[in-house]
């Protein structure tokens, strides 16, 4: 299912934004004329031989060790392409939606994100934007909200 079916679904306002295509986070911030720091960005871990979706702002990464800690996880990693390909089959390869409930994935986000009002995000390709707000997202999703970012 697209995101933003399940978004009319369940009746939240989004807003919908056409852009040249971009293909990182810091791109994309770029053409919506966002600040980084409210754009979202996915980036998919496998701990112990389970994948997790790991939200966090486009300027930030994901510090590995920190999350293992977070997890209680013996083994993390980032997920190959070809792992990603197989999960987003419906997305083209990165411009997966921040929604990992909408794949079977537990949804982690960064606690960076927390207090910002809104995010905006690719919706599957490297040309759409959703822009939406934060207290819906978190409605939606229901992250599990954890510190594992740096700059």
């Amino acid at each position: 299912m697209k995101v933003t079916e399940f978004l009319e679904q369940k009746g939240v306002g989004y807003e919908v934004r056409e852009h040249r295509p971009s293909f990182t986070s810091q791109e994309l911030a770029a053409e919506e004329h966002e600040p980084g720091k409210y754009v979202a960005k996915p980036v998919i871990v496998k701990a112990d031989g389970k994948f997790y979706m790991c939200v966090l702002a486009a300027p930030y990464k994901v510090d590995l060790e920190m999350l293992k800690g977070q997890l209680g996880a013996k083994q993390v990693s980032l997920a190959s392409e070809k792992e990603m390909a197989k999960i987003f089959g419906d997305c083209a390869l990165g411009a997966e939606p921040p929604f990992g409930n909408l794949y079977d994935l537990t949804t982690l986000m960064d606690k960076s994100l927390e207090q910002d009002d809104h995010i905006v995000f690719q919706a599957g390709t490297h040309e759409q934007a959703v822009r939406m707000s934060m207290a819906d997202y978190r409605k939606l999703v229901k992250p599990r909200i954890l510190s594992f970012s740096y700059a």
